[in-house]
Parts: structure tokens; sequence; C-alpha cells
């Protein structure tokens, strides 16, 4: 299938964004999932597509994606092999009128991931409140999920402050540091409830002993955030293999970090 510029652009940056989270250790086998809305750069041949399979039935609707249209990574396909092809491992999907069901309407009948309620949810919510989301991205990286293994960083905004005081970046391009859902079967409205509820305050949330994700407007935008908050966890936990609790920011430099970057 041919598609316009600007949607060729989207497909490469998933695949990049895919060959990342390989490269990062965080893509195990078929581990994490990406979904991004390419409405407002589809012409009219694509949203009028014809369904390739049956329609299939949301639990709940998402009215404020009303016949979006949606590229996903596949269920049970490899971040790896998103990287390499990406329309060969992803599927094109539109939400119906009204938001009830989903249609595939790409040229193979590949299966959306199996969190693609959770995705859709956290999309919806995001659409009503006026917030231009595009994308939602899910990942495993390692040293966060380790993080969350430890029930003292639980607690609201306890994690993200200590991310936050490893190295001024983090402070800087994760401004509203990072939500944590307690664990709940992945794949649940449960988790994607949990979810949602943290979004009004959070762009990333970590999913206790699970993985990370996070939203925004671009894949990039959103890959770069877990990966800053990545490399603060792994300057926390090279610390603590050497034997020391690193010190961290104070609260005075970090407030001299939010005046200089306006945060």
């Amino acid at each position: 299938m041919k598609y316009n510029k600007d949607i060729e652009r989207v497909i490469a940056q998933i695949a990049e964004v895919a060959g990342y989270l390989w490269q990062r250790g965080w893509a195990e086998r078929n581990g994490g999932n990406i979904s991004y809305n390419i409405t407002e750069w589809a012409d009219r041949r694509l949203l009028k597509l014809k369904p390739i399979a049956p329609e299939t039935p949301l639990e709940r609707p998402v009215e404020h994606l009303s016949g979006n249209l949606f590229v996903v990574t596949g269920t049970g396909r490899r971040m790896r092999y998103v990287a390499s092809a990406p329309m060969e491992n992803a599927s094109l999907i539109r939400i119906s009128d009204g938001g009830s069901s989903y249609a595939i309407v790409a040229e193979k009948a590949i299966a959306p991931t199996s969190e693609l309620p959770s995705h859709l949810l956290m999309h919806n919510y995001l659409r009503g409140r006026g917030i231009p989301n595009r994308v939602v991205v899910h990942t495993h990286p390692t040293e966060l999920i380790a993080m969350s293994h430890n029930p003292e960083f639980l607690p609201k905004d306890v994690l993200g402050r200590l991310l936050w005081s490893m190295i001024p970046e983090t402070r800087a391009f994760c401004p509203k540091g990072v939500g944590i859902a307690p664990y709940t079967l992945p794949g649940s409205l449960a988790l994607a409830d949990a979810t949602v509820g943290l979004l009004d305050d959070y762009q990333v949330v970590i999913w206790e002993k699970h993985g990370a994700l996070a939203v925004g407007e671009d894949i990039i935008e959103a890959f770069d955030m877990i990966d800053t908050l990545s490399k603060s966890a792994q300057i926390y936990l090279a610390a603590r293999s050497m034997g020391f609790t690193p010190t961290g920011m104070t609260d005075t430099q970090m407030n001299e970090l939010k005046e200089a970057f306006d945060l």
C-alpha cells in the first residue's frame, strides 16, 4: 500500500523508535507496543479503505476517536522486526463512527497489540481533554522496572523526584516527573483506568513490575522521555553498585533548573 509523505515519515519514525527499544534491551521477544494516530495526515482514500476482517467491538467506546486512523504494532510482533519491516508487523486500524469498534484496513490482517484497549482509552481521554496527543509508547526499561520493585519508591512523586535529582537533563526534559500505576493485570481495563487516572499530571507512567509508557504529540519525544528517565535510573543504580547512595541534586539546585528552563 502506498502512503503520502507525511504518513511515510510517521512509519519511518515508528521503525526508528522500535529499533531503539530493541537496542536498549527494552523489548524482549514481543515486549512493548506503539500506537500512533495518523488521522490528520490521512487522505480520503485511506479514510475510506474497506475493512479486510469483521469489525472488533471495544469493551468501552472511544467517542473522541470516532473515525480516527491508527498505526498500531501487532500482537505477538517483535520490535526488532517492526524496526526492519514496520508495516509487515503493524496493523492499520480505523475506529468506527461513534467509537464502539475498530476495523483492520491494512493489506494484511495483522491483529493489533493485546494492549490496544489501554492505548485507545488513553488517546480518547487526552483528545477529550483537548490535548493533541498522537502517540502512546509502551516498553520495558530494565532499570526503571527494577526500581518499581522497591515499595519505598512507589508513593506519589518519590521516584520522580529521585530521578530528577540524578542529572539536570531529567528535570529539564521530563518536567512532570513520573506517575506510578500499581501492579495490575497487563492488557486489562483496570490497568487502562489506573493509567488514565494519572495522565492529568504525568506524560510518563511506570507500570509497577511491568514497564513504562509515555504519551506525546511525537514518537521521538515520547521515547526521549523514557530514555532520559532510564539514564537517571542507571546513574542511581551504578552508584549503589559502587557501594554508596548518590546524594542527588538539592531542592535549591532543582529549583534553579526550573527557573532557568521555565518548567
